[in-house]
C-alpha cells in the first residue's frame, strides 16, 4: 500500500449499514478510499451511502446487497466486487449475537449455535475465499471484527468470536507471502450498535461499566480509527493480531 493513506485505494466493510461498519465506511472515505458497503439489507445500505457521501461530499460509498452467509450470493456478489481495480482493504464486520431459537431443547441450541456461526464466521470466510484472488498484492489489508467476547466468553457468540481469532492467525501466515496483513479487532462495550438494540437496560449499562476501568463505553468511531491504523501506511508490519479496544475491561490478552 502506497505512503499516500487510503487515498484511490478500494475497499469493502461488511456489515456496513448501521454502527461499527457505517463508522468504518465513513472513517476510510473520509480519509480517501472508494468504499463499498454490504449488507443484508439494501435500504439501509442505501441510507448510509447517501449520509456518508454527503459528509464527506463526494460519491465514494456504493453498496452492494447480499446475505454473506448463503454461499450462492456471496459468489454474486464476488462478481461485482471483482470488477475494475483489485480490494485494497476487506474489513470483515458482519454479524450478529442475539438470541437464537428455543434453548429448552437440543434442537433448538443446534438451531441457535449454528445461527450464530453462520452470522460471525461464515460471513467472513466465504467473503474472504470469494475474493481471495482479487486483493492486492501486495499490500492487501483484511481485518475481522472480533469481540471482547472471543477472549473471555460466554456462550455461542464467544465461541463464534474465538472461532474467527484463530481464523486470522492462521489466515495471517498463509497470506504474509504475499505481503498481505490480516488482523481482528475485538471492541468490549459499545452500546451504539445493533448488537445492543433493545438489551440496555439500566443494570445492563452499569454492569458493563463497573467491568471498564476507564469508566466510559467506546464508540463506533474509536473502532473505526483502530480500523483507519490497520489498514494504512503505519499497519504494514502488524499481522495475526487480535488488537483489544475496550477501555481496559480486558487486559494483556490479544
Amino acid at each position: 500500500m502506497a505512503e499516500d493513506g487510503l487515498i484511490g485505494r478500494r475497499a469493502v466493510v461488511t456489515g456496513g449499514g448501521t454502527g461499527i461498519g457505517a463508522a468504518v465506511a465513513h472513517r476510510l472515505a473520509a480519509e480517501g478510499a472508494d468504499v463499498t458497503i454490504v449488507g443484508r439489507r439494501a435500504e439501509v445500505l442505501t441510507e448510509a451511502a447517501d449520509r456518508i457521501n454527503a459528509d464527506v461530499g463526494s460519491e465514494r460509498v456504493f453498496t452492494a446487497s447480499a446475505d454473506l452467509a448463503d454461499p450462492d450470493q456471496v459468489a454474486v456478489v464476488a462478481e461485482e466486487l471483482g470488477t475494475g481495480a483489485t480490494i485494497d482493504v476487506l474489513v470483515l464486520n458482519a454479524g450478529g449475537g442475539a438470541t437464537y431459537g428455543d434453548s429448552t431443547s437440543l434442537h433448538g441450541v443446534a438451531d441457535a449455535w449454528r445461527t450464530i456461526f453462520d452470522l460471525n464466521v461464515l460471513t467472513s470466510v466465504l467473503l474472504t475465499e470469494a475474493l481471495r484472488d482479487r486483493l492486492t498484492r501486495p499490500g492487501a489489508r483484511i481485518i475481522a471484527m472480533s469481540s471482547i467476547a472471543g477472549l473471555r466468553g460466554p456462550g455461542a457468540y464467544g465461541a463464534a468470536k474465538g472461532a474467527v481469532n484463530a481464523w486470522v492467525m492462521g489466515l495471517a501466515t498463509e497470506l504474509a507471502a504475499d505481503r498481505i496483513t490480516v488482523n481482528a479487532i475485538a471492541p468490549g462495550f459499545v452500546p451504539e450498535t445493533e448488537f445492543w438494540a433493545g438489551r440496555l437496560t439500566e443494570q445492563v449499562v452499569s454492569s458493563r461499566l463497573a467491568q471498564i476501568p476507564l469508566g466510559r463505553p467506546g464508540t463506533p468511531d474509536e473502532v473505526a480509527a483502530t480500523v483507519s491504523y490497520l489498514a494504512g501506511p503505519g499497519g504494514g508490519w502488524t499481522t495475526g493480531q487480535i488488537i483489544q479496544v475496550n477501555g481496559g475491561a480486558l487486559q494483556g490478552r490479544g
